[in-house]
């Protein structure tokens, strides 16, 4: 095995050499090499207190705005730059924005949670106005006016009066603020804006629409080589043996070892891939999974933790018995997939006397290059870490892992490698959103009022879950544990007025598949459960599911989503289900959802239209209408984007998604095994966005994500009677519940 090579972990640590054998096939790259350079004056650690760590005016009047948190689809970029032209006075179109490099933007927070507004974007706004301050102070003194009497507007420094004023580029042009942040410097007055609020367009998208845009999966660098990992056949297995002999043949191949890490690199990428199918490993395989197949059930006899109280108000134990209709159910959610259109993808360049750096689609720079320092002991200033857009994540998808495999390969061969998973490496080995369970019991009294209320909910979200990269893993890096699923207990108590109620959870001590912080991690299932057991009290009570609702809430805000989404499609008060309403073979229902997202204050309703064809159990979303108050709203064409966007995802993962495995491995690992929602079934959305400029804005990543399961259960009981608690809704569960109803 003379062009293997063996690195232990010392020697992994210590060596970056390696054998080449093979040739040269000569084939251009795709792209031009391109490496993102710090802007003049920006380079080195940028401190998230300093003025000049998020704004750089040059001496041409643009602005380069920098952040740590980054774009993934979402429209922040042109959010953060409407935010600080309005503060600043300088038109946007002479904007541009450098995202999530760790030796050029400030550290001040990751990209997740709905966060990139309300934090990312609240900092860049007091940035920009202490900045607008200083300028206010600069041209006084050049126009030889109290700074009282002047505003910035228009790239410049004026009267306010009206008058010639001085250009901003002429005074700081080139230069450095010096300023620390002033959290508490004026802003301006949300009546007076001229930017925020109004609809502005990406300046991405036509390189995207075009083919011109670079991607992280289009990204090349000078002599660089391309490297396929090769996945053991089941999770935990040891590697026994590798016979190289079969890939021999194949141009310019190195085949890493690092205990039960192994990896091929080579010059080109069919090369990689070819090299990667071909070469012969012997595996231990591993059978310690407990399968997919009553995993709801595996769930209530794990071990657990001390149990969480998470809501604890009146006795519902107590007030359950006494009230006039008890009701119970049970909810579960499935184990779930990222699914990127687009498998992971890195390229690392290991440089053992230099700076190392990696081109991450990853949402957390910062925390990246944290982790990758300190599980292969490099020091975070010989370490960047640069965001290239990848194909799109809704929270921690496989881009840490793809990260970590290209840095292992790099350090190997002593090149600068780029790693581009395959489809099964995407569904197979990427964290998991993870599985819930959740018991509803609940009472009513004779008008209807919810009396008690109580939730005993599972969660797989235990240290075991948090495995860490698998690269590292496998080479028997020393790691701490990974990431856990992100706040998974909210939104399971019930919104609306009860005086008894109890949230119990139980967090398990290990899981068996990895976890992530999927799209709204936890509210989805929770809101599921809470907004269909809602739906089910309506109906124990012979109510009208909005009126239900609404003699429930007392906030104004949340009053408005729900009667907003309610008239957009149509409402008509009566109790569900419906009166056989039918178009052929195909019933017709409607249901509703609401939610108060907690997590990023977010008031949201959906409603929906649905067709049931009773003969296969086709379930066809026909509409959709969505009422969202995320408070101040910077941009309502990226908003409105992104709400539809997490319908339209929600939609996909309600209808169709569940991760599957068996005893051993992930056994759903394409799109025929874990299909997504296609283009034929995508119904028709309507938004409503509620503006509020006397609130902050506080963010909508995936609030309008949380009711869509649930307005679709509530939407199909409406049609046939039948009461769907476990997802993904398929045709052949409907079906068999439609027989037996």
């Amino acid at each position: 095995m003379k062009n293997q090579i063996l690195l232990s972990r010392r020697g992994l640590l210590k060596s970056g050499g390696a054998l080449i054998v093979g040739f040269t096939l000569g084939l251009p790259a795709r792209n031009a090499a391109q490496q993102a350079s710090a802007p003049a004056g920006r380079a080195g650690a940028a401190s998230s207190q300093d003025v000049d760590s998020f704004i750089a005016i040059k001496a041409d009047g643009s602005v380069m705005l920098l952040t740590s948190h980054v774009d993934v689809g979402t429209g922040i970029a042109a959010a953060y730059c409407q935010i600080a032209a309005e503060e600043l006075g300088i038109p946007i179109e002479r904007f541009t924005i450098t995202e999530g490099d760790t030796a050029v933007t400030p550290d001040h927070g990751a990209t997740g949670g709905s966060s990139g507004i309300p934090r990312g974007g609240v900092d860049i706004r007091f940035a920009a106005a202490t900045a607008r301050q200083a300028l206010l102070e600069l041209g006084a003194k050049q126009l030889n006016r109290p700074a009282s009497e002047l505003t910035v507007a228009g790239g410049e420094v004026r009267p306010a009066s009206g008058g010639q004023g001085v250009t901003i580029a002429s005074l700081i042009g080139g230069k450095r603020f010096s300023l620390k942040v002033n959290t508490k410097a004026p802003l301006r007055d949300p009546a007076t804006y001229t930017v925020v609020g109004k609809p502005v367009l990406r300046t991405e998208v036509p390189g995207k629409c075009t083919g011109k845009h670079v991607y992280l999966h289009d990204f090349t660098l000078p002599a660089m080589l391309h490297g396929r990992v090769i996945r053991p056949p089941s999770f935990g297995a040891k590697l026994l043996s590798v016979d190289d002999s079969s890939v021999r043949g194949i141009p310019d191949v190195r085949v890493v070892r690092i205990e039960n890490f192994l990896g091929v690199v080579a010059k080109d990428e069919w090369a990689a891939i070819r090299a990667s199918r071909e070469i012969k490993a012997a595996w231990n395989e591993s059978q310690g999974l407990p399968g997919n197949d009553g995993f709801d059930r595996f769930l209530r006899t794990a071990p657990a933790e001390p149990d969480l109280s998470v809501v604890n108000r009146g006795n519902a134990a107590v007030a359950l018995p006494s009230t006039v209709k008890e009701l119970s159910a049970t909810y579960y959610w499935p184990f779930q997939s990222h699914a990127s259109m687009g498998p992971s993808c890195s390229v690392a360049d290991y440089k053992e006397a230099g700076v190392t750096t990696i081109w991450s689609s990853t949402q957390n720079a910062f925390g990246q290059r944290a982790t990758l320092s300190r599980v292969f002991g490099i020091p975070q200033d010989k370490l960047r870490v640069i965001y290239l857009d990848g194909s799109g994540s809704y929270g921690t998808n496989g881009a840490n892992d793809a990260d970590a495999d290209a840095l292992l390969l790099s350090r190997g061969v002593g090149a600068p490698v780029r790693v581009q998973w395959s489809r099964q490496d995407e569904l197979g080995w990427d964290p998991k959103g993870p599985a819930q369970l959740l018991d509803m019991r609940g009472g009513v009294d004779a008008s209807g009022n919810i009396m008690a209320w109580d939730v005993q909910m599972w969660l797989p979200s235990g240290p075991g879950g948090d495995r860490a990269l698998l690269g590292p893993d496998s080479a028997g890096m020393a790691q701490s544990h990974g990431q856990g699923a992100g706040l998974m207990t909210l939104n399971a108590d019930t919104p609306y007025s009860a005086p008894n109620v109890r949230v119990i959870a139980h967090n398990l001590k290990d899981t068996p598949l990895r976890l992530s912080n999927l799209r709204a991690p936890g509210k989805i299932a929770n809101v599921f459960a809470a907004e269909g057991f809602a739906d089910e009290m309506a109906a124990a009570a012979g109510m009208d599911a909005v009126a239900f609702r609404r003699r429930g809430l007392t906030d104004p805000r949340a009053i408005a989503v729900l009667e907003r989404a309610a008239q957009m499609i149509g409402w008509q008060a009566r109790p569900s289900p419906s009166p056989a309403v039918a178009q052929g073979n195909v019933l017709i229902g409607r249901g509703i959802a609401y939610m108060r997202y907690k997590q990023a204050e977010n008031y949201v309703a959906c409603a929906m239209e649905v067709a049931v064809d009773r003969r296969n159990g086709h379930i066809a979303v026909r509409r959709v209408t969505c009422a969202h108050d995320c408070g101040l709203i910077i941009n309502p064409d990226g908003l409105r984007n992104q709400v539809e966007g997490n319908i339209m995802q929600t939609l996909s993962r309600t209808l169709h998604e569940e991760v599957t495995f068996d005893r051993s491995k992930v056994t759903s690992v394409d799109w025929v095994s874990y299909p997504i929602l296609r283009f034929p079934d995508a119904p028709a959305i309507e938004v409503a966005l509620i503006n509020h400029p006397d609130q902050p804005p506080y963010g909508a990543g995936e609030a309008a994500a949380a009711p869509v399961p649930a307005a679709l259960a509530n939407a199909i009981f409406d049609a046939t009677g039948v009461r769907l608690r476990t997802v993904p809704f398929r045709a052949d569960q409907l079906r068999t519940a439609l027989s037996k109803a």
